[in-house]
């Protein structure tokens, strides 16, 4: 009833609204019409006669997918009137953006003449993207793939080039797929889980879908799977603290003579209980059998504990009380610190053993917050020298110094920080004085920072007699554009340990522009000075030079490029001559196949050392291959090095090889030929092989072992007997009446899940298996039974009409001139689980493996025409063990009931003349 009143106002409103309307108003009706909807269109009929007019009426349109909800009409004018004939119109659901025409066929039944008219309508653009989850796992073993579909439908009359994309998972189909209105499509994505898995955990998969020509509707699905470890990591019953004990053997020739012995270490970092209170770290290397290297560690014992405010470290380090005093010093000793509210005290007891000055040095020292990151600090630092044996002309420190300092750092604001330190030092014979000051500042645009430090001549401390400035400032013009600039000079005169030699001593200054001309490339020019001089007796290097630099960075696909050139005017003061120096460099990067390669060379024409225009060619290459998680191998290469760097331990070939044996167990190769520091020429070689063994050691019981016992009972199937139970890395077997039992369990969250080759293929549980189970008692019970699978069957069939020999739906298929087969969605929904599946009309369905007990089964369109109705779409019953229930799904056409006026209505005007 609802629907007949509802087809009578949308056909005859329009007249009324017509009688009190202007027919240029009515033209506007024509335009911005959506699909799915129904409107009338009117055409205006004269009779110029003096008789009275009756027309046999016909209505055509352009397309199928415009149709005439009258067909055929008749229509009588009278003499000289005007009259409107309005044309009712059903706009299919389908119907495309455009244009359409609408054809009125007219007969004068006294005479036989035809007419024609044609009046245009306009269906507008509906865009309208759906997309729904289909189906997705509950829950997938690790190592297995995870399998998700989605439905995705054009619900507007749109064509639309759609993306597919995803974050985390790979999609099965092409990256892009094409639409037509009312088309739908169903999209699988997977992604593969690790077989490593070590605990149970969510794996959350996603779906984007949109538009080509209109990205911002973006339309995202989400489903979520629990991956199960079959592999879980030993969860323990105990707190345990991680180790790693290595043994090496280690072979060195140099200079012609050859050494080589056994090497071992223990390290070992954690907590002592599973609060993480109490930490710990300790340290054992044992002596060096040869000579001592950057390559190679030197004997090190050390053990340090920490719990809340205290911090206690026994044994070596670098100890270090502030930047001008001690600013780091290798050596045994202790140190101790405990922090209260906001002040903080310590010390520490230090014997060096890299430097032949000091004997012993003493530290205390308080700290005071501020606030949250600004603090001041005051302290006290007391060395001793060495008397035994020692010419003190050679010795800089040759009586006990007395060294009180005070420091502080300060947050004055988000973006500025500031920090200093003043330092006093007073000994027999002399005092000194020293005093640094640093700034940083941080905004958008601008940033840098300034450092200046100064010590007397007699200061006693760190340094002497020097002093030092650096700073660097940097102004983004725009997002393009930098322009920057830097300046440091090393101190001269510092007390370095005897284990490292000194860098050389520079003093440089630079300032430049960075332009990025791409999001992935840039380029940088540079103009300054740098003066180097060589500390190391005899000189190899002291030289001033003025230079200009340009550097281009580009990333091309894989390939990371460098390239630089740099043009100088070198003073040389070693020689005394002065010349050009120019030098090209060029660095190429990538990564393929679990392995990064690393190639790079340069060309130099200087002026710098012993020689006038001396060249020199430097090239080397880097590889290293990760084979997997257990493998992996490095390969470097050089030929030489700069001058500049022969201060330090260089390589000029190394192999590094690295296999994990069996988890906590591994083995290290590697081999090297170097230059030693301070070396020029002499090459040294040095091999060593490493096992590692990585136990953890318990340290603290946590828990005590739980256990799980059940029954399965059997509820009418052949047998509960040797049933495979599994729950993570245990397993149980079911006995005669069907117990189980899993002993000696660690406590935490488990699933319990069923060996299906052990029971009969229509076996089915009555719980959802896996099933989550909580085992934190010390006994834990966990019931279910056996029962045999029900399934449901279906068709879904169309009611004919009696004045068709098609369907309804084959005959709007065939007007739509494509073959285009309609479907609707079932769903299959229990208490506890949910099945859908796309369904054709015409075909049958089913759902197998179901558990005994209520279902719901609900129908869903799924773009079905609006013409026609799913008769029942809720069907609701009980599912009894090994039924197969039948459903019939019927789709029928809906009927559409017209009703006439009994009486015609008339819509005219009367012509007034103008009378002269």
């Amino acid at each position: 009833m609802i629907k007949t009143w509802t087809q009578f106002i949308i056909i005859l409103f329009p007249l009324f609204a017509f009688s009190q309307q202007q027919s240029h108003r009515l033209a506007s009706k024509k335009d911005s019409l959506m699909p799915g909807m129904s409107t009338s269109i009117p055409f205006s009929l004269q009779n110029n006669s003096s008789e009275n007019k009756v027309y046999d009426i016909s209505v055509t349109t352009s397309s199928p997918l415009i149709s005439p909800i009258l067909v055929k009409g008749e229509s009588q004018i009278p003499p000289h009137e005007v009259s409107v004939y309005l044309v009712p119109l059903r706009i299919s659901a389908e119907a495309t953006q455009g244009n359409y025409s609408v054809i009125l066929n007219m007969t004068d039944r006294s005479n036989g003449i035809s007419l024609t008219k044609v009046s245009q309508i306009t269906v507008s653009a509906n865009r309208n993207l759906s997309l729904t989850v289909l189906d997705s796992p509950e829950f997938t073993r690790s190592g297995e793939t995870i399998h998700a579909s989605f439905l995705v439908k054009n619900n507007g009359n749109v064509t639309e080039n759609l993306i597919l994309e995803s974050k985390n998972a790979a999609i099965d189909h092409a990256s892009s797929i094409i639409l037509g209105p009312n088309e739908s499509k169903v999209i699988s994505i997977y992604k593969k889980t690790s077989p490593e898995l070590g605990q149970n955990e969510f794996q959350n998969l996603n779906l984007s879908v949109y538009s080509k020509e209109n990205p911002k509707e973006n339309q995202t699905a989400y489903i979520s799977t629990q991956v199960i470890s079959v592999k879980p990591a030993n969860m323990d019953i105990y707190h345990r603290l991680p180790i790693a004990a290595s043994l090496s053997f280690i072979g060195m020739k140099n200079m012609g003579i050859y050494h080589d012995g056994f090497q071992g270490e223990i390290y070992g970092k954690g907590s002592l209980d599973k609060e993480n209170k109490n930490q710990i770290e300790f340290h054992a290397v044992t002596h060096n059998p040869i000579e001592l290297n950057t390559f190679t560690q030197y004997e090190e014992y050390f053990v340090n504990y920490k719990r809340d405010n205290l911090f206690i470290h026994l044994g070596d380090k670098t100890y270090s009380s502030s930047y001008l005093t001690e600013f780091a010093r290798y050596g045994r000793g202790a140190e101790i610190r405990y922090d209260f509210n906001k002040v903080s005290l310590g010390g520490f007891y230090n014997h060096p053993r890299f430097f032949r000055d000091i004997k012993d040095e003493f530290n205390i020292y308080s700290a005071f917050k501020i606030r949250k990151e600004s603090e001041i600090s005051v302290g006290y630092l007391y060395k001793t020298p060495i008397t035994e044996n020692v010419d003190f002309g050679s010795t800089r420190l040759d009586t006990e110094a007395h060294l009180p300092y005070t420091k502080g750092k300060f947050k004055i604001s988000k973006n500025i920080n500031l920090s200093g330190e003043f330092a006093y030092s007073t000994t027999k014979k002399n005092e000194g004085t020293a005093y640094m000051a640093q700034a940083e500042i941080n905004f958008t645009k601008f940033n840098g920072n300034l450092m200046y430090m100064k010590a007397s001549p007699e200061f006693a401390g760190y340094f002497t007699n020097t002093n030092t400035f650096s700073g660097s400032i940097q102004y983004k013009l725009s997002k393009k554009i930098n322009v920057f600039a830097n300046y440091m000079q090393d101190a001269k005169n510092f007390q370095r340990d005897t284990l490292f030699l000194a860098a050389p001593y520079r003093k440089y200054f630079q300032y430049g522009i960075q332009y990025k001309y791409l999001s992935n490339g840039f380029i940088i020019f540079n103009n300054g000075y740098q003066k180097y001089q060589d500390r190391l007796e005899p000189k190899q290097f002291d030289y001033y030079e003025r230079f200009f630099r340009v550097s281009v960075d580009q990333r091309i696909g894989i390939f990371q490029i460098n390239v630089e050139g740099q043009f100088g005017k070198t003073d040389n003061y070693l020689t005394d001559f002065s010349g050009n120096s120019s030098l090209y460099s060029a660095n190429l990067s990538f990564e393929k196949f679990k392995t990064s390669f690393s190639l790079f060379g340069s060309y130099a024409i200087t002026s710098r050392y012993q020689l006038l225009n001396q060249k020199q060619f430097y090239y080397g290459a880097r590889v290293f291959s990760k084979f997997s998680d257990k493998t992996s191998l490095s390969i470097f290469y050089q030929n030489n090095y700069i001058p500049e760097e022969y201060f330090k331990d260089r390589n000029l070939f190394e192999l590094l090889f690295h296999q994990q044996l069996f988890p906590g167990n591994e083995l290290d190769l590697s081999g090297r030929y170097a230059l030693q520091r301070g070396q020029i020429g002499d090459k040294d070689f040095i091999f060593s092989i490493r096992y590692t063994w990585r136990p953890n050691i318990p340290v603290q019981r946590t828990a005590e072992y739980v256990s799980l016992s059940g029954n399965v009972s059997n509820l009418g199937i052949k047998k509960t007997e040797g049933i495979r139970l599994m729950m993570g890395s245990y397993l149980s077997v079911t006995d005669k009446e069907g117990n189980y039992i899993f002993k000696n369990v660690i406590p935490g969250n488990y699933f319990l899940e069923i060996d299906r080759s052990t029971t009969e293929i229509n076996d089915i549980p009555t719980v959802i298996l896996p099933a989550a189970l909580p085992l934190n008692n010390k006994e834990n019970i966990f019931n279910f039974g056996l029962t045999t699978a029900a399934n449901i069957q279906g068709s879904i069939q169309l009611s004919e009409t009696e004045e068709k020999n098609q369907t309804d739906i084959e005959t709007f298929q065939a007007k739509k001139g494509r073959n285009k087969r309609e479907s609707i969605i079932v769903e299959a929904i229990s208490n506890e689980q949910t099945y859908r599946k796309i369904c054709f009309i015409g075909e049958d369905f089913d759902f197998t493996y179901l558990r005994p007990g209520e279902w719901i089964i609900k129908l869903y369109r799924n773009g079905l025409d609006k013409r026609y109705k799913i008769s029942n779409d809720k069907f609701q019953f009980t599912l009894n063990p090994s039924e197969t229930k039948k459903l019939s799904i019927q789709i029928v056409k809906q009927q559409i009931e017209i009703k006439y006026q009994q009486e015609s209505l008339k819509v005219g005007y009367n012509q007034i003349k103008n009378k002269k």
